[in-house]
């Protein structure tokens, strides 16, 4: 099969390795293909760039061994492809083998998959334009039976988007949603594991059911009446292959599923969501962190985690929800009530982040009802902005987790309210939106440094850094082809750094970045019409000085001798922004208030104890190096400006 539009695999819940790089604790087999490719004497064609990369999960039980995605470089074209093709044919039968070529992808990755031994992988690693390969792997829905205690509230019927569900067969009798799915006629599953395998309709249609009911079921659905175009990649055990694809021109797409972190699954996704596509992924059941699986590591996908019916994290006897810095709100996903495939009038209850990610495919399809040609990111904000906050417990997770994790429960805007999307994000009046954007950690050198920025239609606002040690040596902005980067580094002596972005949206928010002349001087916002709203700080020297924002005749970040500061300042109409301090050292967080947008917050270093600070939903949160929570901190809070006939409040 050709797929000419965006390509979307699914990979089984194992960490991807490259072997080119190291032999390092990799099973025999291993070892014999890095021989080859390290040993052999055929060298790179002409022209050609180095050896590939060989990705594979590391473990073992779900791996295919025999069966590859060959995945080219960008800028590559069809005509590629089968160059490439007829050159591995031809090498590899030069050596005596056969190779089968099982499909072709052109889109987001071009590239093809095959069924070959091993032994010709080192033939392929060293072919033109070969970016990396891909062992292929299995993947697997994530719920688990529960018993029935809770259904979330449905919304009242109303017209909404179509929902591409990625999953195995559904029911389309079922009195939930019949009428409303559509069978794509998009087939590509694995043959089911074991020879004694009884396919009932019940079993091969369980899963995808009850996705179907939660998302649109006529009683037990988030989005009454939406439309389910099903695409199947999973057979009647539930399990699929990373080389399952799609090819659809869709306005929400949900994926269910978790999988090792791919590459080839990630630029899949991320080339969806720049078609339009709201792409809404599974944070894993592992109660691990998010970012070791995909989708859910995908920054341009909106992941999502489950709670229980009391709004605290989801367990599962060993496992449970997955959390961290990757998950971007939380859903109902423990004993969700919805279509059984029993029978065409029979309810079941499952658990799992699957029926979470349904709920919000639920309500991010109420929320383009109102206009689907919103961007995704859009979408997102909307999502957060109606979600409910600080209401789980995260206080088992580790300290790190427990500031990167968002608390937020995703919830259905009220059923008689008007859903103000367009004016959200097309009016100069709109609200000011904003989340926290966290990088992964960097290395543990002098040297290393971490980098955060941004999605396409957000501005940021504000960069900090974060490490739970404390040692690091500041942040600071750079601009990459217009874009802002929040650059976090390590000191000497750290345990690797943050870098932390504060993301904002508003119809008409306009953001400059402005450095200070040179270390030890101020930076600030020349133009009288731009608010300061975040300011940033970097010192060489072993103790760093934090820069504090200062509003005034001259809005500056003010910093000391030997520091370097960047100055975040925005525009938009009726903007406006204020300090809000707190000096006393026995609380341990600022909070802006009702109506108001946190959008930076910096610590007050006392003395000789260093203090830092980072933002979590409205709340800056500040510490001290000496382990006590309690510091002082400055936030700032913005807004924009309510019409005349709404109060006006001022932070205190």
């Amino acid at each position: 099969m050709h797929l000419t539009s965006a390509w979307v695999g699914l990979a089984l819940c194992c960490l991807c390795a490259s072997l080119a790089a190291s032999a390092q604790d990799y099973p025999e087999d291993d070892e014999m293909i890095l021989d080859l490719i390290r040993e052999d004497g055929t060298q790179p064609e002409t022209g050609a760039e180095p050896a590939a990369e060989f990705l594979k999960c590391n473990k073992a039980a779900w791996r295919m061994p025999g069966q590859y995605l060959v995945v080219l470089r960008q800028g590559t074209h069809d005509s590629h492809v089968q160059r490439t093709i007829r050159r591995l044919r031809a090498k590899a039968a030069r050596r005596g083998y056969l190779l089968e070529i099982l499909q072709t992808y052109s889109g987001a990755l071009h590239g093809f998959l095959v069924k070959m031994s091993s032994d010709v992988l080192h033939l392929a690693v060293k072919l033109p334009q070969v970016h990396y390969i891909e062992e292929d792997s299995s993947v697997f829905a994530q719920s688990a039976p529960w018993n029935l205690q809770r259904l979330l509230q449905p919304h009242a019927q109303i017209h909404t988007p179509s929902v591409y569900l990625m999953d195995g067969s559904v029911q389309s009798s079922h009195r939930e949603v019949e009428g409303r799915v559509h069978i794509t006629d998009f087939n590509n599953v694995p043959d089911e594991d074991g020879v004694r395998v009884h396919r009932q309709a019940s079993q091969c249609d369980s899963h995808g059911t009850h996705m179907a009911g939660v998302v649109s079921g006529s009683d037990s659905g988030v989005a009454r009446g939406a439309g389910v175009n099903l695409v199947r990649v999973l057979n009647c055990q539930g399990k699929g292959t990373v080389s399952g694809a799609l090819a659809v021109d869709a306005v929400v797409v949900l994926l269910p599923f978790i999988g090792g972190f791919s590459r080839s699954l990630n630029a899949a996704c991320r080339d969806l969501v720049a078609n339009g596509a709201v792409v809404i992924a599974a944070a894993g059941n592992y109660r691990d962190d998010a970012c070791l699986y995909s989708p859910a590591s995908e920054p341009e996908v909106i992941t999502v985690g489950a709670v229980n019916s009391v709004d605290q994290l989801m367990s599962q006897g060993a496992g449970g929800t997955n959390f961290g810095r990757c998950v971007d709100l939380f859903a109902p996903g423990d004993d969700i009530v919805s279509a059984s495939s029993d029978c065409s009038t029979c309810f079941t209850s499952r658990s799992g982040t699957s029926q979470a990610a349904a709920h919000a495919a639920g309500v991010a399809a109420v929320i383009l009802s109102s206009n689907q040609n919103v961007s995704p990111v859009h979408v997102l904000h909307t999502l957060l902005h109606y979600s409910i906050s600080n209401t789980i417990d995260l206080l088992s997770l580790s300290d790190t987790h427990r500031l990167s994790t968002p608390n937020l429960v995703a919830a259905m805007p009220p059923a008689n309210s008007t859903i103000h999307t367009v004016c959200l994000f097309g009016c100069a009046d709109g609200e000011l939106l904003c989340r926290s954007v966290w990088s992964e950690r960097s290395g543990v050198t002098s040297t290393a440094k971490a980098m955060s920025h941004c999605r396409l239609g957000e501005e940021m606002m504000s960069c900090s850094s974060y490490t739970p040690d404390g040692v690091h040596a500041g942040e600071t902005i750079t601009v990459n082809s217009g874009q802002m980067e929040c650059v976090a580094y390590n000191a000497r002596g750290g345990k690797g750094v943050y870098a932390v972005a504060r993301c904002c949206v508003n119809g008409a928010l306009q953001c400059q970045v402005h450095a200070s002349p040179e270390p030890g001087r101020d930076a600030e916002c020349v133009s009288p019409e731009r608010h300061l709203t975040g300011c940033t700080s970097r010192s060489t020297a072993e103790i760093l000085s934090d820069s504090r924002p200062h509003h005034g005749v001259r809005k500056r970040c003010v910093v000391k001798d030997g520091v370097s500061s960047h100055a975040v300042c925005c525009h938009a109409p009726s903007l406006e922004c204020h300090l809000l301090e707190n000096t006393s050292a026995d609380k341990d967080q600022v909070s802006c208030p009702s109506g108001w947008t946190l959008t930076d917050c910096s610590a007050i270093s006392q003395g000789s104890v260093i203090s830092w600070s980072v933002a979590k939903g409205n709340s800056c949160h500040v510490r001290s190096a000496t382990g006590a929570d309690g510091a002082a901190g400055i936030a700032v809070c913005c807004r924009v400006r309510p019409p005349p006939d709404q109060p006006a409040t001022t932070p205190q």
